[in-house]
């Protein structure tokens, strides 16, 4: 019990630095009246969409109580599951309002110090690092304490999930329909720039990466934390019986070390005199590392007294850390790869899609095999299925400062957007690679995401397995259960990922309307004699993402449903292998794709300034190809995966009643 007294304490230290972190970027001076009222615009914008956005969410969630209540007549498990919807939401709510406030104090910082700016974004970035970990450690902890049983808290996992599934679908199809609107008619069609104040769909482009990039992402990773302190929990009551109370603060304890470690990390992260962002920002990453092998091997060898299960951790750690190395290889500004698909602009949109179609398929099989080969090597040096809840926890680790990371890209990118707007042009130019930087710590983020989430999902399948008594029992692999499940699960990941995608095309569609239309009707606006009306793209991109970010996201639960209720527990274990393999392969390409085709636009603009020329419209295009793709598919899917693994989990007991 005093273990657990612990972790709280140390979520709630990660709480206090949350308030330190937003009270000094408040503090800092916001800049011209001009910057501040496009600041104002885009914070109110951004409220009012999460509150809608998160009134549709509550409403699913109600509905989806009432079948768990039906079912389980506990009280307690209704609470855990409300609990994890709640604090997922929160946790992404609070996190971006302090991100839209840091956004133009980044961008007036940059008028006297990159340096200032840089850290202004960082440090507005980890108030999300730290609201995600530290909630998620107080509200797994305080249920345990509460309910003295990890099975009573399965379902606060589950809501977690559920919610960050919506809110990744809802925010990603907002700001890419927007993105798409403001590049596609403003760049390509009337050749001004990005972040033109002439451009109907500048505000909702801005707004949508605060509630895309930021809100989504924070709720994404808040619902990983939590899966995986669960099932860690839940297995150590099975393989590890032994160890007692040991077994299951043990996974809270290393969610302690990393929370310090991610504070260690973030007042690190500063643009030391010589070194680039991305230098720094490699600093704090590789500090907070080594803090969490530390921690991870005390916490290791008193509670459980095995030094294979620290030797898994500390491979799940490299794991994520590798990942970080690929991201900075396709995604680099000035990487290889993105030098050649910048290059093939020149013949045109089409070999630009296909050069980085050729760097996108290849991307995700460094960290596929790294998955495969931690998991491997935990599994053989352990013995046992706790090894590779090592290695799980072990990616967990450094969600933090990566979280951190994550929100600064869109950060400095609307602190850029607003510059631009506000006629600060000194100030875009000096915030052009803090942007470069946040899209590659955005793209490490979403591709560290599959990784874990893999290695995750590869966890609550195993305890789904140990609960539903497959682990002794033998089903042939040419079974027609068996292999009818296999496919079944090999092909949803691409029916939701069609949702997706076309659902973005379709709101994309309206707000390319939407833009020309007040074009068009009101040629003052290019003229710069008349505002256009921001409002009515915000409202087109608000509506159409609430209205279908449902179709997808009802698909992740009703699929296992199906499955598991029509075929048994033997084709739903089989339909989670092959949704697994299939989304750990497609999200990666998704991701890596997009953020190869957006850097190789930007480093043309940055290098080459051909801003209106054939080149610089064929790298629009493939930029406009790869924003659902990297900011909207790639990531819902990290969640699809181990949400329809968490359906499964919630199953259990009916498939047991029902193959008795």
């Amino acid at each position: 019990m005093d273990l657990i007294l612990l972790s709280l304490f140390v979520g709630a230290i990660a709480l206090a630095f949350v308030a330190y972190l937003a009270w000094s970027i408040i503090r800092e001076p916001a800049g011209t009246p001009e910057m501040m009222r496009i600041a104002a615009a885009i914070e109110d914008r951004a409220r009012v969409y999460l509150r809608r956005q998160n009134m549709t969410i509550a409403a699913v969630t109600a509905l989806v109580t009432i079948p768990i209540a039906f079912y389980y007549h506990d009280l307690r498990v209704i609470g855990a599951f409300v609990a994890g919807a709640a604090l997922s939401l929160a946790s992404a709510y609070i996190g971006m309002m302090v991100a839209v406030k840091a956004n133009v104090r980044t961008t007036n910082a940059a008028k006297t110090s990159t340096a200032k700016s840089f850290l202004i974004a960082f440090r507005g970035g980890g108030v999300m690092g730290l609201l995600v970990t530290g909630l998620s450690l107080i509200g797994v902890s305080v249920l345990l304490i509460i309910f003295k049983d990890p099975n009573l808290i399965v379902t606060y996992g589950f809501g977690s999930s559920l919610t960050a599934l919506f809110a990744q679908l809802g925010g990603g199809i907002f700001t890419k329909a927007a993105d798409i609107g403001a590049d596609l008619v403003g760049k390509v069609e009337h050749r001004i720039p990005e972040d033109d104040p002439r451009n109907p769909a500048v505000i909702a482009d801005q707004v949508g990466d605060n509630v895309g990039d930021c809100a989504g992402r924070g709720s994404d990773l808040f619902q990983t934390l939590s899966d995986d302190y669960i099932t860690a929990m839940l297995l150590a009551s099975i393989v590890l019986s032994s160890t007692g109370i040991n077994g299951l603060v043990y996974p809270l304890m290393l969610g302690a070390t990393g929370i310090i470690a991610t504070i260690v990390g973030i007042f690190l992260t500063r643009q030391w005199r010589g070194i680039k962002p991305i230098s720094a920002f490699n600093v704090g990453l590789v500090s907070s590392a080594v803090i969490c092998i530390i921690g991870a091997y005390i916490a290791t060898m008193n509670l459980l007294g095995d030094i294979n299960i620290f030797y898994a951790v500390v491979g799940g750690l490299l794991a994520s850390l590798a990942t970080g190395l690929v991201v900075q290889y396709y995604i680099g500004i000035n990487s290889g790869p993105i030098k050649k698909v910048a290059a093939s602009c020149e013949y045109g949109a089409a070999i630009n899609i296909i050069t980085g179609l050729g760097y996108a398929l290849q991307s995700p099989f460094i960290p596929f095999i790294c998955v495969v080969a931690v998991i491997y090597f935990a599994f053989g040096i352990t013995g046992s299925i706790f090894g590779v809840v090592g290695v799980n926890l072990g990616t967990d680790l450094a969600i933090g400062i990566i979280m951190s990371s994550d929100t600064f890209g869109p950060i400095s990118d609307n602190a850029q957007g607003i510059a631009e707007m506000s006629g600060m042009a000194e100030n875009a130019d000096s915030l052009v690679e803090l942007d470069s930087m946040g899209n590659t710590t955005k793209a490490f983020t979403k591709a560290f995401a599959t990784l874990s989430g893999t290695v995750s999902t590869v966890v609550i399948f195993a305890t789904y397995s140990h609960l539903a008594g497959l682990t002794n029992a033998t089903i042939g692999l040419l079974s027609p259960v068996f292999i009818v499940g296999l496919l079944l699960g090999g092909v949803v990941p691409f029916l939701f990922s069609s949702l997706i995608i076309g659902a973005t095309a379709e709101s994309a569609y309206k707000m390319v309307e939407e833009v020309r239309k007040q074009f068009n009707e009101r040629p003052g606006i290019l003229e710069g004699k008349e505002l256009p009306d921001y409002r009515r793209c915000v409202d087109i991109a608000t509506k159409d993402a609430l209205k279908k970010m449902i179709a997808p996201g009802l698909l992740a639960m009703i699929a296992p449903i199906a499955v598991g209720l029509i075929l048994g527990k033997y084709a739903l274990a089989a339909m989670l292998l092959g949704s697994l393999v299939t989304s750990a392969l497609l999200s990666p390409f998704f991701t890596f794709g997009g953020g190869i085709w957006d850097n190789a636009k930007k480093h043309i603009e940055r290098e080459f300034w051909m801003k209106g020329t054939p080149a610089h419209a064929a790298a629009v295009t493939g930029d406009t190809v790869g924003d659902p793709l990297k900011d909207v598919a790639g990531p819902s899917l990290n969640i699809f995966m181990k949400l329809t693994n968490m359906t499964a989990l919630l199953l259990v007991p009916l498939l047991l009643l029902l193959s008795a």
